[in-house]
Order: C-alpha cells, then structure tokens, then sequence
C-alpha cells in the first residue's frame, strides 16, 4: 500500500478562508501531502480584519495532537498562531512527549491586517519554551525585530540579520523581506545545520492580496520537508510556491480587504 507524506499544522482557524489553519491545509495539500489539523483558536475573521478571538481549551487542543499522533503520525509539524503562553506551553509539552523534532515555526505575532494575534506576555513563552524546540523559524521583519531585540531591519543587512538570529535562538532561520519597499525582495534563509546562507531573491509583485502568505509559506516549507528533502532544498521550493500563489491570485478580488493568495494555481486559475 502507498503511504501519504503527512503535515500536523497546529494553528488557529481564519473564517474567510485565507489564513490560518485553512491556508495550511490548501498548501499542504498542493504541495503533494496529507493535511492533519489541531486547532488553537477560533478567530471570526474577513478580508479586512479579526473581529474575535476564541481560544480552544488547553485539554480539547491536546487531545488533537493526541488523536493525529497515536494513530495517523506525522512526517512534519507546522505550528502558526498560538495566542497565550498556556498554549505555548501545552504545545510544547506535547511534541516533546512524542519526540517531534521536525517542526517549522511561523511565529505568528500579527495578522496582515494589523490585529494582534499573540498576547505581548506570551512573546517570551514563545521566545523561551517553544524556539529551542523547533527545526526553522519563519519570521517576518516585524517579528525578527522582536525576536532580536532591534529595529530598522535592512535589506542589506539580511544574512546577518538572520545568522544572529539563528545563532541566538540554535535553530534555522527563513527571514523573510515582504515588509520591505524594494521593488526586488531578498528573503534570506540561515541553515543552522550546515552555518549556510542561502538568498532567495524574488520580484515583488504588486497586489493586495496576501492575506496568509506567511501560514501559505510556512505550511508549503513543512510539506517539502515531510516529503523528505534536504532543507535548502525544501525552502527554494516553498519560496517558489508562494511567489507563483501570489502571482496567480493578483487578478481575483474576494472581500473588500486584503485578499488570498491562489493555493490551488496548478490545478485551476
């Protein structure tokens, strides 16, 4: 019998479909995996913004990843938007129970639209308890001067911005250039396994709709790896995803704010 390469994406839920945990399973599912889902929030949330947060309890949500794990397993982990130490905690403590060590983390802060998605207490919890427990790490400028304790992040000083980073927190780093104004965009991704650089450079392309490109992004990295290929190798593929989702969303409109990406841009446009 065939075996499916299996994605846990453990995030909160976006009802208009763009982010969250059901940007994750469009991505992983286009990008050739099996999507298994453990929910931390349910937020109601548009194209224009969040206009309420509920948190899963902390017994419902490991009883998911309880359920994924004892019977279908997993090849990788994507963890997005967490919302509280508690349930940093708890997520922690779970994937260490069952040994899971090939997890990206998208250290979901705020959403595009600009609301609030991880309580500012909780910001340590994630800094101290979940960051050593992960393989990547795929800040955007915002959260990497957070998580490095600066501002005024350059595009020329990327590879140091995210060697330090990488240094800092022992994990690997995908920095990602969105925030930027530069009509030419260079993520930078630190393997901290190898102490390499790579540069992914990209054109940007003009669109309002990318809501959820960092869940897309992060969830297309952690199906490459569940398939089983070498990190550099996994996140030139994400990246070359999310730019062709990107490209092959520009001419929808959906909501009056800020639209999806086009997960599905194989299979239909």
């Amino acid at each position: 019998m065939k075996k499916y390469n299996r994605v846990l994406a453990i995030a909160g839920s976006d009802s208009g479909g763009g982010a969250g945990i059901q940007a994750d399973i469009k991505a992983i599912s286009a990008c050739g995996c099996f999507a298994t889902t453990a929910i931390t929030a349910i937020t109601a949330q548009n194209t224009l913004g969040v206009t309420d947060i509920h948190p899963i309890p902390i017994s419902t949500l490991k009883k998911q990843i309880e359920a994924v794990l004892e019977d279908i397993g997993t090849d990788s982990i994507k963890i997005g938007m967490l919302h509280n130490s508690e349930t940093i905690i708890a997520v922690r403590d779970i994937l260490k129970q069952f040994k899971m060590t090939n997890i990206v983390l998208d250290p979901v802060m705020v959403s595009t639209s600009g609301n609030n998605l991880l309580q500012t207490e909780a910001i340590n919890t994630l800094i101290d308890e979940l960051i050593p427990n992960v393989r990547v790490i795929t800040p955007n400028i915002p959260e990497a001067e957070i998580l490095l304790g600066e501002k005024g992040l350059s595009q020329k000083d990327f590879p140091e911005h995210a060697r330090n980073l990488g240094s800092k927190y022992k994990v690997s780093v995908l920095l990602k250039a969105g925030h930027l104004n530069d009509n030419e965009l260079i993520d930078v991704f630190f393997n901290h396994e190898t102490n390499e650089i790579l540069e992914l450079k990209s054109q940007r392309i003009t669109t309002k709709n990318t809501h959820g490109t960092g869940c897309t992004l992060s969830s297309a990295l952690a199906a490459f790896l569940a398939q089983g290929l070498e990190l550099n190798d996994a996140v030139q593929k994400a990246k070359d995803y999310i730019n062709n989702a990107i490209n092959a969303g520009v001419d929808y409109t959906i909501g009056k704010g800020h639209g999806p990406v086009n997960h599905f841009f194989k299979y239909w446009s």
